[in-house]
């Protein structure tokens, strides 16, 4: 199993630009679409409501610096909280919203492409097993746990 890191990064490296490729003709940057995402969701969301929403290791500082090259793009605006002055939350642009169908599109149509060579029955174990890594690891970055 010691390939396994040498395809996954191959994987992810190839995953990663085509996506940042499909995502940029709407003019959203990879990573992007995660914050897009939970805004979609809900919009009016703080950056570390944000980032616990992205169930990756993203950091609050990353989103606030992300959120900070989207609003000068255009797709985001940045509004104190009228109940508590000290946080910021993050909205939608109208140019945000109108992206929202094509980027999902285009990530719908590089899934299919992606996985277009599995059966079914491959799609479904290789989603169980990306889960089950993704749990592991996560389960590994929340720390020991007490016992």
């Amino acid at each position: 199993m010691e390939e396994f890191l040498t395809l996954f990064t191959r994987t992810h490296k190839l995953l990663a630009a085509a996506s940042d490729e499909a995502m940029g003709r709407h003019g959203v940057r990879i990573g992007q679409n995660l914050i897009l995402e939970a805004l979609w969701e809900t919009d009016g969301l703080t950056p570390g409501e944000v980032a616990a929403r992205a169930r990756l290791p993203i950091t609050t500082p990353t989103i606030v610096n992300t959120a900070t090259r989207m609003e000068a793009a255009g797709l985001l605006t940045r509004r104190r909280d009228p109940n508590d002055g000290r946080l910021v939350r993050l909205y939608l642009t109208d140019r945000a919203r109108a992206a929202q169908q094509p980027i999902q599109e285009a990530r719908r149509r590089l899934e299919e492409h992606a996985t277009a060579t599995l059966t079914d029955e491959e799609r479904d174990h290789l989603r169980t097993a990306l889960l089950k890594v993704i749990q592991q690891l996560g389960a590994d970055q929340a720390g020991p746990s007490g016992g």
